[in-house]
């Protein structure tokens, strides 16, 4: 009797979410983004340290940043370097892509906002949106919708 064949799990490609952001906005269109990072800051996403919640996209000089996005730097990785959790971090996109994203930022009225932080083939990539406010009666309404399903799927597990 040898040892059991346990596969471990691969480990999930998502590294962070802006959960805030589904909350406040309804979501129009994705776009996906790579990010101009450092050494420690990839370390720390691969450690799973990165937090989009308080994030936001700012469009300037035809180049889109990320803003407010905290990456906790490691205590191991970087000795010479000192870490600022807090920096302004490039979003690289085609010059399509921006195109989009600027004229629905400036003349639709949209707000560009960060999604999700993920990998990709080994590249930190962030999933950004346009979107439009909520009101309170949609963040309701939607709470209510999501509730009813969540009922929905219980009935009909339990069949």
């Amino acid at each position: 009797m040898g040892k059991a064949n346990k596969k471990a799990k691969a480990p999930s490609a998502t590294i962070a979410q802006n959960r805030k952001a589904r909350h406040e906005y309804h979501l129009e269109e994705h776009f996906e983004a790579g990010l101009v990072l450092e050494g420690w800051e990839v370390k720390s996403l691969r450690a799973g340290k990165g937090n989009l919640t308080e994030a936001y996209v700012l469009l300037k000089n035809g180049e889109a940043f990320l803003f407010g996005a905290r990456f906790e730097p490691l205590n191991t990785a970087s000795t010479h370097v000192n870490p600022d959790p807090t920096r302004t971090r490039k979003l690289l996109l085609h010059r399509r892509e921006l195109g989009r994203v600027f004229g629905g930022v400036q003349k639709d009225g949209f707000t560009c906002v960060p999604v999700s932080l993920y990998w990709k083939k080994g590249f930190a990539k962030c999933d950004i949106a346009l979107a439009k406010g909520k009101q309170k009666f949609d963040k309701r309404a939607t709470e209510k919708e999501r509730d009813w399903n969540r009922q929905k799927q219980r009935v009909l597990r339990q069949r």
